[in-house]
């Protein structure tokens, strides 16, 4: 079961880059940049790793945001994503990016954008590997800054696919920003949202009815409420869950007490992806193999879960009929 899912094809589709810097790097960058840490060694970062809730991850998240200053930085930090991805026979990833966490910085929008989207495109020449990007607007800042952030992203709408919405949902509810996320989609931005992590389920009913969204990022309160469960199977909207993410960030207390495999057999298009795997623990693989452990799951459970993630992604259909035959070709061979 380990070699079939270590090689079997896959879409990442809840990945924030930011989320990717693992301690070395961070280190290097730092370096590099004459930034000093508050940390002694790549030991002593992991260390600090120890998460209470969502909150006590982001704060040492944008501490760790804090070297990426150059376009060559981002290029760097999305490379050595592209290229674990690619080694875990990842096909297709869209990568969140939280624009405002360097903005804020007086990094400019374009040094960012451009490092990143240099590296997606060296992906797709060297590994075939094919992407997508999604800005994100921080939910603990102001709608006045999310427009602002929009205004920026326009300039650069060959390049992005979706708006999102992330960082702290408790009290910041998804009707906060409805009428940024109403100018994205009228500029021709799909629309995504975090909704349901450590947020209420009414939350993702917020996401659904006031932005329109086409997937939920999380989503696992859903099953607090029937009508929201039955809304998500009959019109398969996809939720991208991040089990070890969930685990570390104590949504759940145990991998045995998360609810991702009941939410598949119940008929939910949900995928499996790694957040912020530098900080929780895991890329991808990672994470189907141990929520494979935890649920003795069946390859026919792995393949839907990868198959969920082709439907769900923002690639032509041609692109997606190219995957479903990878996958399909991998499973008549195991």
């Amino acid at each position: 079961m380990n070699e079939f899912i270590t090689g079997i094809p896959k879409a990442e589709l809840h990945l924030h880059i930011e989320g990717t810097l693992e301690p070395e790097l961070m280190f290097t960058l730092a370096e590099r940049n004459k930034i000093q840490l508050p940390y002694k060694s790549a030991q002593d970062v992991e260390a600090a790793y120890q998460f209470n809730n969502l909150q006590s991850f982001l704060d040492i998240y944008y501490q760790g945001a804090s070297v990426l200053i150059q376009e060559q930085d981002f290029f760097d930090l999305t490379w050595a994503y592209l290229s674990k991805a690619h080694q875990e026979n990842v096909q297709h990833v869209e990568i969140f990016f939280d624009p405002q966490t360097h903005t804020s910085r007086n990094i400019k929008f374009d040094v960012v954008i451009n490092g990143i989207t240099s590296a997606l495109q060296q992906a797709e020449r060297q590994f075939g590997l094919s992407s997508q990007l999604i800005l994100c607007f921080l939910r603990h800042l102001p709608e006045a800054e999310a427009f602002n952030t929009l205004n920026q992203a326009l300039y650069y709408k060959d390049q992005i696919v979706a708006v999102g919405l992330d960082s702290s949902e408790d009290g910041n509810p998804p009707e906060k920003f409805v009428h940024v996320f109403e100018h994205a989609r009228n500029a021709g931005f799909l629309t995504v949202a975090h909704a349901g992590e450590e947020g209420p389920s009414d939350y993702i009913w917020q996401a659904l009815n006031l932005l329109k969204v086409s997937r939920i990022d999380h989503g696992v309160r859903c099953d607090e409420d029937e009508a929201l469960m039955r809304k998500l199977v009959k019109d398969q909207i996809p939720l991208t869950i991040c089990p070890l993410s969930n685990v570390k960030l104590q949504v759940f207390k145990t991998l045995e007490a998360h609810n991702i495999k009941n939410l598949l057999d119940a008929g939910l298009c949900v995928s499996v992806n790694s957040d912020d795997p530098a900080y929780f623990g895991g890329y991808i693989t990672a994470n189907l193999l141990a929520i494979a452990a935890s649920f003795d799951l069946t390859k026919q459970h792995i393949y839907a879960l990868v198959e969920n993630s082709f439907n769900a992604s923002f690639i032509s259909d041609e692109r997606k009929q190219v995957l479903q035959r990878s996958l399909d070709d991998y499973m008549s061979l195991h």
